[in-house]
């Protein structure tokens, strides 16, 4: 892993953090990076990777498996972008206007696709 990227606190938020890189796309990089950067999430990791894959001879699900799991990390690698996800999880949720609950849905799909999409390194 490289120099890790700066990221800004909250949205439109102006002070510099670090955020620690992605990790090689495959499931040992993607564990050693959950257990350094992320341990809370270790548990559920290995307990799905037990469930779906760990004894099977069929690797098919390893691709739906990594999508979930690089973005649940992706997430939680970085603090504040995890925070905000789940304030507008939770504001969506309580909203009594639907098109406010759609806009605060859109936004946290939005940041989850993202979050998916972040490359190795980054």
């Amino acid at each position: 892993m490289t120099a890790q990227p700066l990221h800004f606190d909250g949205p439109g938020g102006d002070r510099p953090r670090r955020v620690p890189p992605m990790p090689e796309r495959t499931p040992q990089a993607l564990r050693l990076a959950i257990q350094e950067h992320a341990p809370h999430l270790l548990p559920d990791f290995e307990a799905h990777w037990r469930r779906a894959i760990a004894d099977t001879f069929d690797l098919t699900p390893v691709p739906a498996f990594m999508r979930l799991w690089w973005t649940q990390y992706a997430i939680a690698r970085d603090p504040c972008l995890e925070a905000h996800l789940r304030d507008l999880e939770a504001r969506a949720g309580k909203s009594e206007d639907p098109k406010e609950s759609a806009a605060l849905l859109a936004e946290y799909s939005r940041l989850r696709h993202r979050a998916a999409g972040v490359e190795p390194g980054r």
